[in-house]
């Protein structure tokens, strides 16, 4: 019974991560997931008991395994200014896959305080892992630039998701350049 319940449990998360990625948070209803999984929407509320708590378990599950995608991708990378562009080009390479875009449905959502919480945690974390590579590369409050630096990705991520003019390797360099060059870009 309970590996029953884990099952539906993962499918009702499964057709939560389709909704938000196809029709953002309004897509996300209970009707919907129940019409999705086949479950009656009573049962649905046996897991959620509101779209909130679906968003704060779906962040539980898909951050971690997006975030370690972009510690990997910097682990990899032998120099400081290596590791920042990494951490940029990583999360704007992940903009097609379905966790990332139900995470940035769900950032851009209305949300309670705990799930706006949980995710500002885990956005606290992701930003954490580029401090040391700006630390090294002599930015004078690192913690600020990292929280700057997500800025940049995240506007890049919006421009990417929004089907915009410029190619997404364009834009993916753009973010890369002005993470590493500021707004005039390389000098030499």
């Amino acid at each position: 019974m309970a590996e029953h319940r884990t099952m539906q449990r993962g499918a009702l998360l499964d057709a939560a991560r389709s909704l938000l990625s196809e029709g953002g948070t309004e897509a996300l209803t209970f009707p919907a997931l129940a019409e999705r999984t086949g479950l009656a929407r009573s049962s649905v509320y046996e897991y959620f008991r509101s779209r909130a708590a679906v968003v704060e378990e779906l962040c539980a599950v898909d951050f971690p395994v997006w975030a370690a995608e972009v510690e990997l991708a910097m682990a990899d990378a032998d120099t400081p200014e290596a590791k920042v562009a990494a951490y940029v080009r990583k999360q704007l390479d992940l903009v097609g896959d379905r966790r990332h875009r139900a995470v940035v449905a769900i950032s851009a959502g209305e949300l309670d305080d705990g799930a706006r919480e949980k995710i500002r945690a885990a956005h606290g974390g992701l930003v954490t892992m580029v401090v040391e590579a700006l630390a090294a590369l002599g930015t004078p409050e690192p913690r600020l630039g990292a929280m700057l630096l997500q800025g940049v990705v995240d506007a890049a991520v919006r421009r990417i998701e929004l089907g915009a003019a410029e190619d997404p390797t364009l834009i993916t360099e753009a973010a890369v350049t002005m993470a590493l060059h500021g707004v005039t870009g390389p000098t030499s």
